[in-house]
């Protein structure tokens, strides 16, 4: 056998050989993929839009979504239960905002049956209060609707000694109050940090809405900005305001001194 007949036949062999993988491998059939194991899922209501505080509903602003069934507790509106939920809540007051997408809650939202945005959104058994406020009365403008303040009483009161000048003292009456509105504003302008008003309405107790119409007759009302974090702090216990006794700040002839009365 020459070299010629040699190389002939490697080359068909290589040939045949390649010929037959490649004809191997056309026969794999892709592997089916495997199923999704697929959630149970329920239709709920959530938010088609952001909805502000004080806002009126609209059935636009509403939508059916699905919803994991394991998710969709009592709290939420399951349209397999009430699949005229949207007409139901459509005119109703939005307490609290909701943003895109977020689950609508009977809780947060309120039917006003004719009454005011303010009475429909004040909480059971409270009292919305005005006071008078002022650029230094009222933290500078920084003081806005839903931001938690304490509320100081100053008073001048005549000195004992008829030849020493007035007393001032000062005092917490009420910690941790909700702000309610700015003048007529139940929210802060959007893009703006501050808001300057000549009132300021406050959200309170009975008792508390008698305290502080006392204190207004009496002297000036100013409004102390809290930290959000102090708010967060209190917000499982909260704190009673200081007893005058305690602690009261007296100013005599522009100085100020510290006094603490004694048990």
């Amino acid at each position: 056998m020459n070299i010629a007949r040699i190389v002939v036949l490697t080359i068909a062999l290589s040939a045949g050989g390649v010929a037959a993988y490649l004809a191997r491998g056309t026969d794999d059939k892709a592997r089916p993929a495997e199923p999704v194991a697929q959630l149970p899922t329920v239709e709920i209501l959530v938010a088609k839009t952001d909805i502000g505080l004080g806002q009126i509903v609209k059935p636009e602003d509403l939508q059916w979504q699905p919803w994991p069934t394991a998710a969709a507790t009592g709290n939420v509106i399951n349209r397999a239960s009430n699949a005229e939920a949207i007409r139901d809540i459509a005119g109703s007051i939005v307490r609290a905002p909701f943003i895109v997408g977020e689950p609508i809650r009977e809780q947060k939202l309120v039917k006003a049956n004719g009454s005011g945005f303010m009475a429909a959104i004040l909480p059971s058994g409270m009292r919305g209060i005005s006071t008078e406020i002022s650029p230094e009365t009222g933290a500078g403008g920084f003081i806005l609707p839903n931001d938690r303040v304490d509320v100081l009483l100053s008073k001048r009161e005549k000195n004992p000694d008829s030849k020493g000048a007035d007393l001032i003292s000062s005092e917490i009456i009420l910690t941790n109050i909700r702000v309610l509105a700015i003048d007529q504003a139940p929210k802060e302008k959007e893009g703006s940090n501050s808001l300057v008003g000549k009132t300021a309405t406050l959200e309170l107790k009975p008792e508390q809405a008698e305290t502080l119409t006392r204190a207004r007759q009496s002297g000036t009302i100013q409004l102390a900005l809290r930290s959000i974090t102090d708010v967060n702090a209190v917000a499982s216990a909260p704190e009673e305001a200081p007893k005058r006794d305690q602690s009261v700040n007296v100013v005599r002839y522009g100085v100020a001194n510290q006094s603490t009365a004694q048990k």
